[in-house]
């Protein structure tokens, strides 16, 4: 149902005026709030000494790649990486040039023992994410890329090529996983967020797909090794998710011969004719030959492999994901363990709240963790341990965190020390089949808080939850706008508002053509009215209550207010022009009102004053993201990994 009958058509073409900012505001950089030291790719390699080095990439903005002398254990090398925030692999070609897929779309290389990097430029213009290396012959590498779902080649005297000029499986946007087989000259990738494991012939330069139809209602064919058996066969470990299987498939039979749980994918080793492997935080070894069952345990506490080295004289290397170096003696069965010293970097802030204590939570990408800052003494402190917050809020003294991935909710009673521990912050409840949730509300004279899920990769469709403070007990009320994701949230005495994208989770397109809004009954949990507010809007993203006794959203660019009695809208204003719809959109507007009465917020870049009356926007600052409001009026927002305030 679209509400424009009510729409005047002076008002539904008013351009609202943008202008420069002329009131004369404070800005202040309380610089970055959130640091980690989050470790992705990584690689043994031996630099032209022979010196046995062990190379990583730090998450951050912008990422480092480092390299530890395996000996000493020292660090010798700390690069950044430009324009980049991090790595999920690392490859050396036949020639000895290591190679390192930046998140952000480009390819470096560097040769081992030296102390620069090369910036080779984006590996394909479409591409702006780079997965997973795999070194083929004669000095070339190939790379894994998203949103286009594409294998490139790369080769120093060659350049970039697109493989072929095409995504390796229609309809998908990624290509997640790589292995190269050097006898059959054959490539395999694993793609998602449907899963395919794709065979292609370099030589003839065709593919097809080689995973069992069984296994196709997965999400991601998600890491990828190849290893043999003491029966001289090849095969190719196929790590499927969600869930947390590994198919073994025989390249001989083309047959998958095992499915095997809660292997550890970001690396194999291999030793003698066995493969070796951590698993549930121990380090593994089996006959490839054999079954699964035959496996023997050579290590505990091991931690998950980020990369593997056998010294070929009886000892064997690895590295765990918390940058812990172990050695492990096949003779002596002893263990060696090294923390490295893994320097910190910042991290973008994702979610910005001013909580009940009156300080300011941030939120880390990726790597997760929290920070507060204290405007009284200008102080930052860390959280550690919750993975990345999409959104929050707090009811009482108890802060609210919706976690991805897996659709994760946690409850932090800020009256106690931090401490996951003794369970502060503690799981709250888990929503199956849902990732993210930035949409989140609390309504504290009913004691209850709702939140807005985007669902998992490849899925259509998130959900509508309530949780009541006082029993603890959280009720979904399922998908209440039909393949949409809920990302926004507000409520008017027993009305509550929710807001839809028509996106859903990363890797599938969306079927529906605009966003809707719900009206939905909080005493009898049941919907009064869907409506798309804004024609051809792709997502609802901010929701509050505005002055005039009405609630005002912002779709795609434009303000809509409407009133709940009524069940229509009375206006649609411009604000700003807003970019096409891209991959997907799930959060961009904020807004609050200023005791002054007008109304600031962010959104697609832009630090923006809203008059009330008028509905004048004026652009105050560019380079603005999420945004809070203080009981004062004192605006903080985002600059990548910065924390700003604005003071009007």
């Amino acid at each position: 149902m679209k509400i424009v009958g009510a729409i005047t058509s002076a008002v539904l073409f008013l351009l609202v005026q943008i202008t420069s900012a002329q009131e004369k505001g404070k800005f202040v950089n309380h610089g970055p709030q959130l640091t980690a030291a989050m470790i992705q790719g990584s690689i043994f390699v031996k630099d032209s000494k022979n010196n046995l080095l062990l190379y990583t990439v730090v998450r951050g903005e912008p990422a480092h790649l480092l390299a530890f002398n395996v000996a000493s254990k020292a660090l010798v090398l700390d690069v950044p990486l430009p324009k980049t925030d991090g790595a999920w692999d690392l490859a050396q070609s036949t020639d000895g040039t290591l190679y390192i897929p930046g998140a952000g779309g480009k390819l470096f290389s560097h040769l081992p023992g030296t102390k620069t990097i090369k910036d080779l430029g984006n590996a394909l213009p479409s591409e702006t994410y780079l997965w997973n290396l795999a070194a083929g012959n004669n000095g070339e590498v190939f790379g894994a890329t998203y949103p286009g779902c594409r294998v490139f080649r790369y080769h120093p005297k060659d350049g970039f090529s697109d493989l072929f000029n095409a995504p390796l499986v229609d309809g998908e946007n990624y290509v997640r996983s790589l292995a190269f087989d050097k006898k059959r000259n054959k490539l395999y990738a694993g793609v998602g967020s449907h899963a395919h494991l794709i065979e292609v012939d370099l030589i003839a330069k065709t593919k097809k797909e080689i995973l069992p139809e069984k296994y196709q209602d997965r999400e991601f064919v998600y890491g990828l090794e190849l290893i043999t058996g003491s029966d001289g066969v090849d095969r190719l470990l196929a790590l499927l998710t969600a869930g947390n299987t590994t198919l073994v498939y025989n390249l001989k039979t083309q047959q998958v011969e095992q499915e095997v749980v809660g292997m550890d994918m970001k690396a194999v080793g291999t030793h003698l004719k066995n493969t070796i492997y951590t698993s549930k935080n121990s380090l593994m070894s089996f006959d490839a030959g054999k079954n699964i069952s035959s496996s023997i345990q050579l290590a505990t506490e091991s931690g998950a492999a980020h990369a593997f080295f056998n010294d070929q004289k009886g000892s064997f290397y690895w590295l765990n994901a918390k940058g812990i170096l172990s050695k492990y003696q096949f003779k002596s069965k002893k263990v060696e363990r090294t923390k490295l010293t893994i320097p910190e970097q910042p991290i973008p802030i994702n979610a910005i709240m001013v909580g009940p204590d009156q300080k300011v939570w941030t939120g880390g990408y990726l790597a997760g963790s929290h920070a507060t800052f204290d405007p009284k003494t200008g102080k930052n402190k860390k959280y550690r341990g919750l993975d990345q917050t999409e959104g929050m809020t707090f009811l009482g003294d108890k802060i609210y965190f919706g976690i991805y991935p897996k659709g994760k909710f946690y409850v932090f009673d800020t009256t106690k020390p931090w401490n996951l521990s003794n369970k502060n912050p503690k799981e709250a409840f888990v929503e199956e089949g849902q990732s993210r949730s930035f949409a989140v509300h609390a309504i504290a004279d009913k004691h209850q808080l709702y939140f807005g899920t985007v669902p998992e990769y490849g899925k259509l469709g998130g959900i509508l939850i309530g949780y009541n403070e006082k029993t603890n007990q959280h009720q979904s009320y399922g998908e209440v706008l039909p393949k949409q994701s809920v990302v926004s949230l507000t409520s008017k005495g027993n009305i509550l508002v929710v807001g839809g994208s028509i996106s859903g989770g990363l890797g599938i397109r969306p079927e529906r053509k605009e966003a809707e809004l719900l009206i939905w009954d909080i005493e009898s949990n049941k919907a009064l009215l869907k409506l798309v507010p804004v024609a051809g809007a792709a997502a609802i993203t901010s929701l509050i209550n505005g002055p005039d006794g009405n609630i005002w959203g912002v779709a795609d660019g434009q303000l809509f207010i409407l009133d709940i009695h009524q069940q229509k809208v009375l206006t649609i204003h411009k604000l700003y022009d807003y970019p096409p719809f891209g991959s997907h959109i799930w959060r961009s507007a904020f807004m609050a009102i200023h005791p002054s009465g007008q109304i600031y917020g962010t959104d697609n870049g832009l630090l923006f004053k809203l008059d009330p009356i008028t509905k004048v926007c004026t652009v105050i600052e560019k380079g603005a993201g999420l945004m809070s409001m203080d009981p004062s009026g004192k605006i903080y927002f985002k600059r990548g990994t910065e924390l700003w305030s604005y003071t009007p």
